[in-house]
């Protein structure tokens, strides 16, 4: 059974996030009240448990207390528990390992526990993410894409990538696509979208600003515009004519980690698929032309041979020549 923490005295309270649940409690729904009624009471609670513990103490889920965590400015638990840590101080070594890294992981792991976490943490991700999709909503997206006649993707950092990748794999398959990263060109071509155009918006959190800026002003020429994030809240879903929201299983990692990306690489390559089958001819046509002219720039298969130099051993710090 979890206990009750006491309430800390006003030195060791985390104001800072205090003010911020007082800020939006007129914004919360029942179960995210209970919550902030908790913390206002016990703000440093977090720093003892995990989000299932928090959970259990104010009769919620973990869920909810995610939700709740982004309500109030954070992309997710492991954020929050690192802003109240900072503000009582109280971040050692080890506290830091586990509040950045996450309590699954210690710092004495074996390879092959951090590997099995991982897969853990990358599997319920996926699997999540795949028993959330409204199929429907997809292939609505991708007949609308298959049809269009340009496609923006957007995506800052990390989503640049992912950006990029949607861009190519359409550009191949005979659609008209172009993915943006910076702000400016970004928005210079979502000012010239209109009704024939699809604008999409990519961001783990929802809440990248120039992204949001992008999409929103894609939506204002007259795009379809569709968000990919994992918080269903977000600005960017709000910005947004359509959703798609993926999902992180945070107990393991936070949401910047590759376990959502790997939820968003899903959703994009089914509707990837989706669209190269609603013009199957025109797909596998550029799908065989793009391929023969690359085609002289790919090296002939070679049976395995035994002549192949055995690879080099790893130096340790001592072994210099």
């Amino acid at each position: 059974m979890t206990s009750t923490p006491t309430a800390p005295s006003s030195a060791g309270r985390a104001v800072g996030v205090v003010n911020r649940i007082r800020t939006r409690l007129p914004e919360m729904s029942g179960a995210m009240v209970k919550i902030a009624h908790f913390l206002l009471e016990h703000p440093n609670a977090p720093l003892d448990g995990t989000i299932g513990d928090l959970a259990k103490q104010t009769g919620t889920s973990p869920a909810t207390i995610t939700r709740f965590c982004r309500l109030i400015g954070y992309t997710g638990y492991a954020p929050f528990r690192v802003s109240i840590a900072t503000e009582v101080g109280r971040v050692s070594a080890r506290d830091s390992w586990k509040i950045d890294i996450g309590r699954a992981f210690g710092p004495d792991d074996s390879p092959a526990e951090v590997l099995s976490t991982l897969m853990n943490a990358h599997t319920r991700s996926l699997q999540e993410t795949a028993s959330m999709m409204d199929l429907q909503l997809l292939k609505q997206i991708a007949e609308r894409i298959a049809t269009s006649r340009h496609v923006d993707i957007y995506g800052v950092g990390g989503s640049a990538m992912l950006a990029e990748e949607m861009h190519a794999r359409l550009y191949r398959i005979g659609i008209n696509s172009h993915h943006w990263s910076e702000v400016h060109v970004g928005l210079t071509s979502a000012a010239i979208q209109d009704e024939g155009c699809v604008a999409i918006g990519i961001s783990n959190t929802g809440r990248t600003e120039e992204t949001i800026q992008m999409l929103r002003q894609a939506r204002l020429s007259g795009a379809l515009t569709v968000a990919l994030s994992n918080n269903q809240s977000s600005p960017l879903a709000e910005a947004a004519d359509l959703q798609i929201i993926t999902s992180v299983h945070e107990h393991f990692l936070q949401p910047d980690d590759l376990s959502a990306k790997h939820g968003q690489l899903l959703v994009l390559d089914l509707l990837y698929l989706l669209i190269a089958q609603y013009d199957f001819e025109r797909s596998t046509a550029n799908l065989a032309a793009s391929a023969q002219a690359v085609a002289a720039h790919r090296r002939p298969h070679r049976g395995p041979t035994t002549n192949r130099r055995p690879a080099p051993a790893l130096s340790g710090p001592h072994d210099r020549s």
